[in-house]
């Protein structure tokens, strides 16, 4: 079992999960309209699809501030962080933000020694998926006019940027299966601790809409969706919405983690991969391979499909890929015992949209905050279902409000996450809540001593104002663990 002892992220309309966690329980829709800050929409606009040099759709979801970079908090010139891939600089920031919400340092980073006795400390993965590299085409443009410039795009450089940045001396790769690239950047990573090569593991997904030409390759081939909305089992779905996304997991042997007193948002019971092979077409999925990609992980889990009671699906809104899923989620939940739709299914798409390489992180996500608030948040733009499924044969129920994720007694709340690449390339990723030991909380009549530190003055104020924030949300934290944290656990 695989613990992630951390996690961090940034969706459309959220800076934090917190904001992400306010979105999906109030059933937001985070979709608008292409800002002018990444090019005209209107001028470009053309609803018949098929256009060439035009896009059949004006919305997406966006992350704000994709631009801005702070780069000398990582020892990076200004010069050559312009010439960066934001997905560099985006995912970059993110895994700072993971391994500090893991309570670790880079210090503490450096001392994580090999399972095998390897002398080399930072024995610590990294692991992200991408799929566009688009950054390129700006230099390319600037040079036609004159002004001759090479921007820089390498998936592998995501990665190696921060194990060059943190001193990581574990495996370090970029991941590219399409829109399950960074679900399998996490199986990657579980089967690297697994196996040795690394202790612990960064791992996740990143993606940015920057530049029209994805809109025109989408457009051309049919994808998009011409409503703006990605309407996961319901009924009209004609194409998926693009959507930005950066997010990642601090992945730890479930043994050690608690030995060594992380906290764990969760257990990873198994994972699985796949490819749909030969089937009607390049992007047409195939049921049966989804099947066995599900089955295969539940085999590796050592769970029972009865044990399920929610399923985060890929869900993206297509009236030909929804029917498939469910037809595959079903010839895999067969032999099961329990009768009816116990099991709930949705999907995040329908909040943000599709986002693509990092499609796999953020339904992860969404899993990992219902596991902690005990609640399952509503698919959106499902009241009336698609007509293509019966789900009353089925054992699912699209989850259509916000309520309650109740289990048996003495049960553990089990999700499945499904992320299923356009070129035929699956992965499922199969996880358990976690119950944490009861442990004595310290009280005491002493001060504690709350450390903060910054790089500037602005910054301190910043970080002061932050924290206050936090704590006027988190009324229970324990002021000892919150100083301990503070003084250990922050550069």
């Amino acid at each position: 079992d695989i613990a992630i002892i951390g996690i961090s992220g940034r969706y459309p309309g959220a800076a934090t999960l917190e904001d992400f966690w306010e979105n999906l329980k109030q059933g937001k829709d985070c979709i608008t309209e292409i800002p002018i800050e990444r090019w005209d929409a209107d001028q470009l606009y053309d609803p018949e699809k098929g256009k060439v040099g035009k896009i059949a759709s004006k919305w997406g979801g966006f992350i704000d501030d994709v631009d801005k970079f702070d780069p000398l908090f990582f020892n990076i010139s200004p010069r050559e962080a312009e010439l960066m891939d934001p997905q560099e600089r985006l995912f970059l920031q993110t895994a700072w933000e993971t391994i500090e919400d893991g309570g670790y340092t880079l210090d503490s980073l450096s001392k994580v020694s090999s399972l095998q006795g390897s002398d080399l400390g930072g024995h610590v993965g990294v692991y992200v998926g991408v799929m566009y590299g688009e950054y390129q085409l700006f230099g390319a443009e600037e040079s036609i006019k004159g002004n001759p410039m090479a921007t820089w795009f390498s998936s592998s450089s995501i990665a190696n940027r921060v194990s060059y940045s943190m001193n990581l001396h574990g495996p370090s790769m970029g991941v590219d299966t399409m829109c399950s690239s960074s679900l399998v950047s996490i199986h990657l990573a579980i089967d690297a601790i697994h196996n040795g090569l690394c202790s612990m593991a960064i791992a996740g997904g990143v993606n940015v809409s920057i530049h029209p030409n994805k809109y025109k390759n989408l457009s051309q081939n049919m994808f998009v969706s011409d409503k703006g909305r990605c309407e996961s089992f319901g009924a009209g779905g004609n194409g998926y919405v693009p959507s930005e996304g950066v997010g990642a997991v601090l992945l730890k042997p479930l043994g050690e983690a608690e030995k060594d007193g992380d906290q764990i948002y969760g257990v990873i019971k198994g994972s699985s991969l796949n490819h749909g092979g030969k089937a009607n077409g390049y992007t047409v999925p195939n049921p049966n391979a989804q099947a066995g990609v599900i089955r295969e992980a539940i085999r590796r889990s050592g769970v029972s499909v009865d044990d399920f009671s929610y399923i985060e699906a890929h869900g993206t809104g297509t009236s030909l890929g929804d029917p498939i899923e469910i037809a595959g989620l079903s010839k895999a939940f067969t032999g099961r015992r329990q009768e009816g739709q116990y099991c709930s299914i949705g999907s995040v798409k329908s909040n943000i949209g599709h986002a693509e390489s990092a499609a796999g992180i953020s339904g992860l996500t969404k899993v990992l905050l219902q596991m902690k608030h005990k609640q399952l948040v509503p698919s959106l733009h499902s009241g009336v279902l698609n007509k293509g499924i019966d789900f009353d044969k089925t054992p699912f129920r699209v989850q259509q409000e916000l309520a309650s994720w109740d289990v048996p007694e003495n049960r553990l709340r089990l999700a499945g996450i499904s992320a299923f690449g356009a070129g035929g390339s699956n992965a499922h990723l199969i996880v358990e809540e976690y119950i944490p030991k009861a442990k004595k909380e310290y009280h005491s009549e002493d001060a504690a001593i709350i450390v903060l530190s910054a790089k500037s003055i602005d910054r301190l104020e910043d970080q002061v104002l932050n924290l206050r924030s936090y704590l006027d949300n988190h009324k229970d934290v324990n002021i000892y663990d919150l100083a301990y944290t503070l003084q250990v656990g922050r550069e």
